[in-house]
């Protein structure tokens, strides 16, 4: 398996808003809770982010009480 040129982006989706939507959660709320910047969770749910860390989505996984297939799913 070869990487993915990062001119050609990528094919994760990041279902951030949906959970949120399900738990009636704010993104306000969600970076008070996980100690990540509103700006850093706001390129993540729109699918603008190029990476992230684990702790980060450990935190995110804890506080949506998710699992990481729940938040990232791969797009076609």
């Amino acid at each position: 398996m070869t990487p993915v040129d990062p001119g050609e982006g990528h094919a994760i989706h990041c279902r951030l808003d949906e959970l949120l939507a399900e738990r009636g959660l704010t993104l306000t709320q969600v970076s008070e809770m996980v100690g990540v910047s509103l700006v850093n969770l706001s390129v993540l749910k729109n699918d603008r982010a190029r990476a992230i860390r684990f702790s980060t989505l450990t935190a995110i996984c804890r506080a949506l009480d998710c699992e990481v297939g729940d938040l990232l799913v791969v797009s076609e």
